[in-house]
């Protein structure tokens, strides 16, 4: 059904958190927000050209509502715009066109956390004098003294690795539950750190680069 002149077109723009587009590329408003408006419209607002990928650009770009804001109105005069979600969103210019992850750098984390952790716990275990301590505690239970007290220390090493799962919720690739582990958690805050301290960047150049055009 087409719209009266004197009724209003209405496109409601969910902006994304993060994008990935290619280098050289235009990006689109398709690319950076969600849209919901009437079907006539809805192919034409997400092939509206935002901003040309150039080298100056980077590997990181912000795109603002604003820059949203002002493209709908050029293109489309007189249409409300409802806005949800973030202000802005962060583009990572990649030539694969997707944030792929680097084995090498993965497989040497790896191993660093392997030998790390298994170091940390040796020291640990050596600290306190752990095998007198096993050694302690069987004699305490049994009544007798034993140099390799292994009903212990068996179920004792099970114990640890079991443990180990529990906490960091996942055995290789499947999830025993959806709570994120504490490693996820810390992940999403160091990301959700970097993301606000580049956004705070990005806009400080702009400002600048406002300021300077100004200035001349």
């Amino acid at each position: 059904m087409e719209l009266s002149p004197t009724e209003s077109k209405v496109v409601y723009v969910r902006m994304r958190r993060r994008a990935v587009v290619r280098p050289r590329s235009v990006v689109t408003l398709g690319d950076v927000a969600r849209l919901v408006t009437e079907d006539r419209l809805q192919m034409s607002l997400r092939s509206l050209p935002l901003h040309r990928i150039t080298e100056k650009d980077g590997n990181l770009l912000l795109i603002d509502m604003l820059q949203v804001v002002k493209a709908i109105r050029e293109a489309e005069p007189g249409m409300m715009i409802e806005t949800f979600g973030e202000p802005h969103v962060l583009l990572e210019i990649s030539p694969e066109g997707e944030v792929k992850p680097r084995i090498v750098i993965l497989i040497l984390a790896w191993l660093l956390l392997f030998f790390g952790s298994g170091m940390a716990m040796m020291n640990f275990h050596a600290d306190v004098n752990m095998p007198a301590v096993q050694r302690r505690i069987t004699e305490l239970i049994t009544g007798h003294s034993y140099s390799h007290p292994w009903l212990f220390q068996i179920p004792y090493s099970i114990g640890v690795g079991m443990g180990m799962l529990l906490f960091f919720n996942r055995l290789l690739r499947k999830r025993l539950n959806d709570e994120p582990n504490p490693l996820e958690v810390e992940m999403f805050m160091y990301q959700e750190n970097v993301n606000h301290y580049v956004i705070t960047e990005e806009y400080r150049k702009k400002h600048e680069g406002q300021a300077g055009g100004d200035g001349d």
